[in-house]
């Protein structure tokens, strides 16, 4: 792949009529659900600098989900806050570079993630295809909610600032980024970096690179299995969550992804409604998207939303 990647290319994503009623009924039935937060000091981890938490607080169908939660030791009375979402195989970092920068920083490891897989471990491969034949069991449906569930522990926490709120997180934490902007409408700024869970069917034609290989090498033992899969996915598909970003944000690509196809985060990108919103093509990267030069982007990204005096 190279810079000639079309930004209008034409993706096979379509929204679904009940999109909106699918999730409209997951965050009800969630709601119902007692957040639970419990916040244990990890004096071993503690600096001078930087507080540092071990965090469980409850999620959709009472899974109880694991995160680090780091902030300033010397802070305002009230400051901004960052949500952290991970990879597909890595675990959670302990944030304390951003608790470092002035901010309350919570890590989430969503279920199946090490700490959070004594009630749901589908292991690696396997996430992708867990329950795909069925939006109402699919693996990220819970998932997705578990990202979310952390602005409500950020939200409970007493020196967080609600009206400064962000999220951030590359590869399937840049595809957690897009639905939790989308969904959640407290988050004031957000950055994903190339960004996966986006445009499923587009990807497992354009690339033969897992994950999302996983999704071929599904179809190939249940081939009768296709529509379920092209019709489960489309509620879970970052394209068809994007429209209902308005808030700013940035996204990264690396223009010679073999992992998360460039067209797709192209298609994504278009589909946002955010009037401030910029698009970083990394050519002559692949997977890391430009990391080491975006980087310095994000952190100027956030200061200047999050950071800045008001």
């Amino acid at each position: 792949m190279s810079q000639q990647v079309p930004v209008d290319y034409q993706s096979r994503v379509k929204k679904p009529e009940d999109f909106d009623a699918f999730w409209d009924g997951v965050l009800h039935q969630v709601a119902a659900i007692p957040l639970n937060p419990e916040i244990i000091p990890d004096p071993l981890r503690t600096s001078e600098e930087v507080e540092v938490f071990q965090v469980f607080y409850t999620s959709l169908e009472h899974v109880r989900i694991a995160a680090w939660y780091c902030r300033p030791t010397r802070r305002a009375e009230r400051t901004p806050a960052m949500l952290l979402l991970p990879g597909y195989q890595a675990d959670p970092p302990i944030p304390k570079e951003w608790a470092r920068k002035g901010y309350g920083a919570l890590s989430v490891a969503p279920r199946g993630k090490l700490r959070s897989h004594r009630q749901f471990n589908p292991g690696y491969p396997n996430l992708l295809t867990y329950n795909i034949v069925d939006r109402h069991t699919y693996a990220y449906r819970g998932f997705y909610v578990d990202a979310w569930r952390g602005i409500d522990f950020l939200l409970s926490q007493p020196e967080v600032d609600p009206t400064r709120l962000g999220v951030t997180g590359s590869s399937q934490g840049g595809g957690l980024t897009i639905t939790t902007a989308a969904m959640r409408p407290e988050i004031r700024a957000a950055a994903a970096g190339a960004p996966y869970l986006c445009g499923f069917l587009d990807a497992i034609e354009l690339t033969h690179t897992y994950p999302y290989e996983e999704i071929n090498d599904f179809l190939r033992v249940h081939p009768e299995s296709r529509h379920a899969v092209e019709e489960t996915v489309a509620y879970f598909d970052g394209i068809n969550f994007a429209d209902k970003i308005t808030c700013p944000i940035i996204v990264n690509i690396g223009l010679q992804d073999n992992v998360c196809p460039p067209e797709t985060g192209y298609a994504m990108f278009n589909r946002i409604r955010a009037t401030a919103k910029q698009l970083y093509p990394y050519d002559g990267h692949g997977r890391d998207a430009g990391r080491s030069k975006h980087e310095a982007f994000v952190e100027q990204f956030f200061a200047q939303q999050l950071l800045a005096e008001r």
